[in-house]
């Protein structure tokens, strides 16, 4: 007899069992590597969501301290706007001639007044904007007038009414200020 004679049925179910094995274990791995391919591409889209979560958690903290520190900075914005009135009027006085010596004593009084007034709104950033002879910047100057001047250039400021105030560098009051014009052209024809 030949060896293919010799086989019987249980061997060839033994055979035919352990290929349905090989069989079930490369679908088995098939499966496996299919569900870690799977369970990767999760894994990295979860990381790329933990990441922009966090990212954007940053943002929020961030727009959140800005938030806060303008708001520090700018607390007192309306409080120094009202006090402006009051270096006007310090201004104005100290503008007095003078020439009597009973209103001497006044006068220094009232620099030394505006002089502390002055060194407290420098403390908080509130500095004044005193253009005279600077060209006119409409974003911290408003024109109250323009006049002939010869030898000025053209929008230079050349007096001003009103001093501006801005506070840590944000417009508080434009100056109110007279400018030159350009000289009016000659006609040559005439």
């Amino acid at each position: 007899m030949s060896d293919q004679e010799n086989i019987t049925p249980e061997v060839e179910n033994e055979e035919q069992l352990a290929q349905e094995q090989v069989d079930a274990q490369a679908t088995t791995e098939e499966a496996a590597d299919d569900l870690v391919a799977q369970l990767q591409n999760e894994v990295a889209q979860l990381k790329e969501e933990v990441l922009r979560a966090q990212a954007e958690t940053q943002n929020v903290r961030r727009r959140a301290e800005a938030d806060v520190e303008k708001a520090h900075k700018f607390s007192t914005e309306k409080f120094a706007r009202e006090l402006l009135n009051v270096v006007d009027n310090l201004d104005r006085a100290m503008a007095m001639s003078p020439d009597d010596e009973v209103v001497k004593p006044f006068l220094e009084g009232i620099e030394m007044t505006h002089k502390s007034f002055t060194d407290t709104l420098a403390k908080f950033s509130v500095e004044a904007i005193n253009p005279e002879g600077h060209p006119f910047d409409p974003e911290l100057h408003q024109a109250i007038s323009m006049v002939d001047a010869p030898d000025a250039e053209p929008n230079t400021v050349l007096n001003v009414v009103q001093k501006g105030y801005t506070n840590h560098g944000r417009l508080l009051r434009p100056a109110m200020v007279v400018v030159s014009k350009a000289a009016p052209k000659v006609d040559e024809q005439a």
